[in-house]
């Protein structure tokens, strides 16, 4: 079985950099976009699925961006930021107009108060220092582990909703709480900035907090 990832973009233009926090919650609602109707490349997704959730994030601009948005994938947007999210490929079989990307320079920042957290709150780490691109990958699993958590009803009422969600970082004593919520958290593998087995964020939902669904050998923490 071929290892797979799943490959995300964000467009960072020179002039007009996205907001950090729009470009975490459009990484996020592309990954759920995608899992909720993968068409062509359910096949794909389920194989990726199968051995793990690897996700990494590059950026584009300008030429490259338009070169991005020509490949096979979907565009997620929140606030400033736009996102593209391609189906998952082998770690081996980079199309040349990805590979050529850069990981580094993702160092995004906000420079506006965010407001008031709605129903479904991706929680981030207060302790990590993290990369946007690296907490881009992140929400995108805390994401996707909520999906799996998530039951037929409720995955419509989100669906109808646009999955919406915000994410935030939590404070530190609320972060202790939720460690020991019971909630969808991801545990990284280490391949990149932070050590293994950090937690990095944890998804947060009406109905996950009232312990509804519950795929078969979901559990609260699962290494990515």
């Amino acid at each position: 079985m071929t290892q797979r990832v799943l490959p995300l973009v964000v467009r960072i233009e020179r002039a007009t950099p996205p907001e950090r926090v729009d470009a975490l919650e459009a990484a996020a609602r592309g990954v759920l976009a995608l899992l909720d109707e993968p068409g062509e490349w359910a096949e794909a997704v389920q194989e990726w699925e199968r051995i793990g959730i690897r996700k990494v994030v590059r950026r584009a601009r300008g030429a490259e961006w338009r070169r991005v948005l020509e490949l096979p994938g979907l565009t997620a947007t929140a606030g400033t930021a736009e996102v593209r999210v391609h189906p998952p490929i082998p770690l081996d079989g980079w199309p040349k107009e990805l590979s050529r990307l850069q990981v580094s320079g993702t160092d995004l920042e906000d420079h506006h108060p965010l407001g008031a957290a709605g129903d479904v709150v991706l929680w981030v780490n207060p302790g990590l220092d993290m990369s946007a691109g690296k907490a881009m990958a992140q929400c995108g699993h805390a994401a996707q582990l909520a999906w799996w958590g998530t039951g037929p009803e409720e995955r419509e009422t989100w669906r109808s909703e646009g999955f919406a969600l915000d994410v935030r970082t939590a404070a530190p004593d609320d972060w202790r709480k939720l460690m020991e919520s019971g909630l969808p958290a991801v545990r990284d593998a280490g391949f990149t900035e932070i050590e293994p087995g950090s937690v990095t964020v944890i998804a947060d939902t009406p109905w996950l907090r009232r312990g509804g669904f519950r795929p078969e050998g979901w559990g609260p923490l699962r290494h990515t």
